[in-house]
């Protein structure tokens, strides 16, 4: 069992800055892929970015060159920094951890709205 607690969450103004946080209950070097995911109301749940094991990410293409994704190995801890935020980014963001195809894992999920 893997636990996933994720922190930062908020409300900003458009154009502000976020930094969401991630923190699993085991070394995220054994976890296949981890990755931020996010749910707007009415919507469904999307991939927002993406870290594999060996660093590989791969992020949708309305954040891309606005949010990065990163982690600390030591710290157990994965990242995902919003910059240039944008009303449509609103949602409840949710952490996961995929260790193989059949076994994965969600954190709780965390607000953000942006807003004036």
């Amino acid at each position: 069992q893997v636990q996933l607690v994720e922190s930062g969450g908020g409300l900003v103004q458009p154009g502000g800055s976020l930094r969401l946080s991630c923190a699993a209950s085991v070394s995220i070097l054994s976890i296949y892929c981890m990755g931020w995911y996010r749910q707007a109301p009415g919507k469904q749940r999307e991939l927002v970015a993406a870290m594999y094991s060996g660093g590989r990410t791969k992020y949708a293409d309305s954040v891309k060159g606005r949010f990065t994704i990163s982690r600390d190995n030591p710290e157990n801890t994965m990242y995902l920094q919003m910059n240039s935020l944008k009303p449509e980014d609103t949602a409840v963001y949710y952490c996961n951890a995929e260790m193989t195809v059949v076994e994965e894992y969600w954190g709780q999920g965390t607000q953000v709205t942006v807003s004036s």
